[in-house]
């Protein structure tokens, strides 16, 4: 009768120990805590000397992670042309994107602060060069005839990890182009979507 009995119990706990530990795997689900939505603002305003160039505001979404525990995922914008470049009798035209792209990724901090990590890179066509190439046979007395207009294309690139609270705004860089002297100013706002 004691052998049955332990046996019972045996079957009886082996029964209920699954459910016990879905259980307890089910409660640290419930725990973990959901990633927050940002609105994410970046806005490039441009200016040669006291005049503005340009204002590009972009606003994207981004979910957050807590770290170190999960690496979020980045949010990415992209937008430009494809510009046309002379590259020689032989290989032609090759053509290069020029405009803007932003890649994004936060994550959750103490004290309701989210740190944001937030790459920049900005191109743009300015100017012409002329370029020689073969004058054709015959071709009038025109200096620039046999040359070639080809653009200039500027580049602003920026890198950095900066921490911020929901509905700040924070001008997060400032550089000049040394050829040009455009400035370009580099402004990012976030909101926590709720």
């Amino acid at each position: 009768m004691g052998k049955l009995r332990s046996a019972l119990i045996a079957l009886l706990a082996l029964s209920v120990l699954p459910h016990c530990l879905a259980a307890q795997e089910n409660a640290k689900k419930d725990n973990k805590k959901p990633g927050t939505t940002l609105k994410v603002q970046v806005t490039l305003s441009e200016t040669e000397g006291e005049k503005k160039v340009a204002s590009l505001p972009y606003t994207f979404f981004l979910k957050t992670s807590e770290q170190p525990s999960s690496t979020p995922s980045w949010a990415k914008v992209r937008i430009g042309s494809r510009i046309p470049v002379y590259v020689g009798k032989d290989g032609g035209m090759q053509y290069i994107d020029v405009g803007t792209n932003i890649d994004a990724r936060g994550f959750v901090l103490d004290d309701g602060r989210f740190e944001i990590n937030l790459d920049l890179e900005r191109s743009w066509v300015e100017g012409d060069v002329l370029v020689p190439t073969e004058k054709p046979f015959n071709s009038p007395a025109d200096p620039n005839a046999g040359h070639f207009k080809e653009p200039i294309i500027r580049q602003f690139r920026n890198e950095q990890t900066f921490t911020m609270r929901d509905g700040q705004t924070m001008q997060s860089t400032q550089a000049a182009d040394p050829l040009s002297g455009r400035v370009i100013t580099a402004t990012v706002t976030i909101n926590v979507v709720k």
